[in-house]
């Protein structure tokens, strides 16, 4: 059985929850306070030197870091990661799309805003950010106007990978009104059978 180490109100360890949960796999949630610092403890950082969560284990004392490296590996040989060598290749733009253009722009402003409280000292780099944030959900709109999802009609890791943050992400100040096929998308992936939702 797996076992997952997250913070649950974080779309990064929601990703692999989802995965889970869709691929009918028992796991096992192992809370991990990141306000109280507890990724940076010699437990924690013993299974993830980086001290970040989300972290999966995946056999006795086995540890996967990194939400995208963990969504690979559980979709390995499912529906969820196309065999095609182009799709793949696909998936794998994404996946690093998620990382470095949509994540950081979308998700950071959702922390500040959420568990920060936005100090006026950020409000700069706050604004900058969720201007970022809105070209890359400009880039997954232009993306989806003409497909359902984002690699080959079909959904894959690709769609939770980016669904985790993007439909949240209000809470970071960012509005998806003006994005109406992510928004039509984000429908999508939530009718998909064994749906939970971020807060489950």
């Amino acid at each position: 059985m797996y076992r997952l180490y997250e913070f649950p109100d974080s779309g990064n360890c929601y990703k692999i929850r989802l995965l889970l949960t869709q691929l009918g796999e028992e796991f096992e949630r192992v809370f991990v306070d990141i306000m109280a610092g507890e990724t940076r403890t010699t437990q924690f950082l013993a299974k993830n030197p980086a001290g970040k969560i989300p972290v999966l284990e995946i056999g006795d004392g086995d540890y996967l870091p990194e939400s995208n490296a963990a969504l690979w590996y559980l979709a390995e040989g499912t529906r969820f990661l196309p065999d095609d060598r182009r799709d793949r290749a696909e998936v794998f733009r994404w996946l690093s799309f998620e990382q470095y253009s949509h994540e950081p722009n979308v998700a950071t402003p959702r922390f500040w805003i959420k568990y920060l409280g936005s100090p006026p000292e950020m409000n700069e780099r706050l604004a900058r950010r969720q201007e970022a944030g809105r070209q890359a959900l400009q880039v997954m709109d232009d993306h989806l106007s003409t497909r359902p999802f984002f690699v080959a009609e079909r959904f894959t890791i690709a769609d939770i990978a980016l669904y985790a943050y993007t439909h949240v992400a209000d809470e970071g100040g960012i509005e998806l009104k003006p994005y109406s096929a992510v928004r039509r998308w984000i429908e999508k992936v939530a009718a998909q059978p064994g749906y939970v939702p971020m807060e489950a």
